[in-house]
């Protein structure tokens, strides 16, 4: 892939850790997939995605209602850095941070690749319309509300449907 002025794009030619902050921020493609609660079994370890958001989660936009502060605010949010891109089993396989990580690049739909951060939605790669905010649900209850669809990628598109 080449930008219009002829370079390659930055993901395609740094490795994560040559990022400056504003890269590794702009990968990001908002779709909320990583800010829902996840479960793990004491026994085996395996982690298991709910539909449940984080509090700070706007379920309309995807975007963190308080990302600046997110990390004092949630104690178990999670600041995602290239070891855990490159480590985590719990990052979607749709997330540009593993993708990049596993060197399959950014998908048609990354705002970056787009242009438009609406492609995340149309794609059907956020949680947009499909998570429970956080308070309406008991913690008790978690378990019942755990889904695979989160972990999953979707088919690749084919051009003409983008």
């Amino acid at each position: 892939m080449t930008n219009t002025d002829g370079t390659v794009p930055f993901w395609e030619r740094k490795q994560l850790e040559a990022m400056t902050a504003d890269e590794w921020e702009s990968l990001c493609d908002g779709c909320g997939r990583c800010c829902t609660h996840k479960l793990e079994d004491a026994d085996t370890g395996d982690v298991y995605a709910t539909q449940i958001a984080c509090r700070l989660l706007d379920c309309e936009s995807c975007l963190c209602s308080d990302y600046p502060n997110r990390l004092s605010e949630v104690p178990d949010c999670l600041q995602v850095t290239p070891s855990i891109a490159r480590n985590s089993d719990w990052l979607p396989k749709s997330c540009a941070y593993r993708r990049i990580a596993e060197g399959r690049g950014l998908a048609w739909w990354h705002p970056l690749v787009s242009g438009s951060r609406a492609t995340v939605h149309t794609a059907g790669i956020s949680v947009q319309g499909h998570v429970l905010p956080e308070p309406i649900v008991d913690p008790e209850d978690y378990e019942e509300h755990i889904v695979d669809w989160i972990q999953e990628e979707p088919a690749p598109v084919s051009k003409g449907a983008q």
